[in-house]
């Protein structure tokens, strides 16, 4: 990057706020994917108006410029592919109003989803969208993801609660969109279109979210099955009786990966467990409990064990969040998948996916939000290893074939970004792509918003 557009960046946001020494770069080259990406400079800026003045200079001096949250995105989201300007939103960390009467807040996107809940809980509001990452995850990130979480299955995904935004766009103007209230139908949803864009279209700078009430009580069961088939099959019929707040799901290997982190001891021949959260005031969660261990009772399960206790159900969703690091005891590198498909195939896909293991001589384990059909599906190989890698992509390939073929999706939290961009043209059809890159065209006419991201090429 050439020395007048560094010199004009720390104009605009302070020389204190941009970094260009190697060991700066190199932490922000990374995100949760594995891959890495040198970028040129990185940025902090601290307003809006901040942006505004540095996507204007990107515009007229055409250098790409890809926006950062906590880096935690599983799909290369965050990397600068073709080098060029981290923008770091770590500043823009503010919950700039929490609105009690109409539950709404609004929020800058660096902030934290996991504090933002707590603050939320403080005051007896609830924001549902949960992704396991919650605790250093960004809200400015699980919007440009639309991402999930366990509790997607009763509440939805972020897109559901996302009423607004304000955001700049790849030529420096602000713009915002939606509204504040309930209802609003004034002109195209460009909130939607935003919701889930990767950055590649626009850079969100606030957010307006809708909140609920703070459910006051929950119930926590942890569901231990004889197969693989008996647990997908509790979790159909499940489904048809009630609509509880999670349903996730645990395969063998899973299993075997956090046993020793559980507050309980499970039977030697566990296949798979489910855990099995209501919530809602304390009558709701008292009938939906007995509901459900009635359900329970009708199967022959190996065990079923409700948290009793607060401090159980904490470790176990502990539990349930440490299964994606405690993977790295099988191999040294993973490739994780979040693909998606109707629930009732839920069993056929965890069923190839234990072929698919077998076949390529590699640890493939499946766990997830089975309440959604959204199963991620972990791949586990040294990368260093030639043959270990080339299976590793012949079961992806596999993988995402079989999904479509199952009427699945190739993403359901993750999003697209470098590593499933090959993978599109499987999913959407020709004139569906040629209409998202000229919708993407339309915003960014100079391709300067995360490039290479969710399109194959930068055509």
């Amino acid at each position: 990057m050439e020395q007048y557009i560094l010199t004009e960046l720390a104009e605009i946001v302070g020389a204190g706020q941009l970094a260009t020494a190697d060991e700066e770069l190199v932490s922000y080259s990374y995100d949760g994917s594995g891959q890495e990406f040198l970028p040129e400079a990185i940025v902090f800026p601290g307003s809006t108006q901040e942006i505004s003045r540095i996507m204007a200079l990107a515009y007229r001096e055409k250098f790409p410029v890809v926006v950062r949250g906590a880096g935690s995105g599983m799909t290369g989201g965050s990397l600068p592919l073709k080098g060029g300007l981290v923008m770091a939103m770590s500043r823009l960390n503010r919950i700039l109003e929490i609105d009690q009467d109409n539950q709404v807040a609004v929020v800058e996107p660096g902030v934290i989803n996991g504090d933002f809940q707590k603050k939320l809980n403080s005051l007896g509001l609830f924001y549902p969208p949960d992704p396991a990452s919650l605790a250093f995850c960004t809200l400015g990130g699980n919007v440009a993801e639309c991402a999930g979480g366990p509790s997607a299955v009763k509440y939805g995904v972020t897109r559901d609660y996302v009423l607004g935004l304000e955001v700049v766009l790849a030529d420096g103007r602000i713009i915002e969109t939606g509204v504040r209230t309930a209802k609003g139908v004034v002109g195209y949803d460009l909130t939607r279109l935003f919701v889930g864009s990767e950055g590649t279209l626009a850079i969100i700078t606030r957010i307006i979210l809708k909140l609920l009430p703070l459910p006051v009580a929950s119930a926590t069961f942890m569901v231990c099955c004889r197969s693989i088939l008996q647990a997908t099959r509790l979790v159909r019929d499940l489904l048809a009786l009630q609509r509880p707040r999670t349903v996730e799901f645990m395969d063998n290997t899973a299993v075997s990966l956090i046993r020793e982190r559980l507050p309980f001891s499970l039977p030697d021949n566990t296949a798979a467990i489910l855990l099995i959260e209501v919530d809602g005031s304390k009558i709701s969660v008292k009938n939906q409990s007995a509901l459900l261990t009635e359900f329970l009772d009708s199967y022959d399960m190996l065990l079923v064990k409700r948290a009793e206790k607060q401090a159980d159900a904490k470790i176990l969703w502990q539990a349930r969040r440490a299964l994606s690091p405690a993977a790295f005891a099988l191999r040294p590198d993973k490739i994780s998948e979040d693909v998606v498909v109707p629930r009732s195939k839920i069993p056929e896909l965890v069923t190839f996916t234990e072929k698919l293991a077998k076949k390529h001589n590699l640890p493939v384990f499946t766990f997830g939000h089975a309440g959604d059909g959204n199963i991620h599906v972990n791949i586990m190989l040294d990368k260093k290893n030639k043959d270990e890698l080339d299976q590793a992509k012949a079961v992806r390939i596999a993988l995402f074939s079989k999904v479509i073929l199952l009427s699945g999706t190739l993403s359901g939290e993750h999003g697209v970004g470098n590593t499933k961009a090959e993978f599109l043209s499987r999913e959407l059809s020709p004139d569906t792509l040629k209409l998202m890159r000229q919708v993407k065209g339309l915003f960014d006419p100079l391709n300067i918003l995360n490039p290479g991201k969710i399109f194959r090429d930068d055509k």
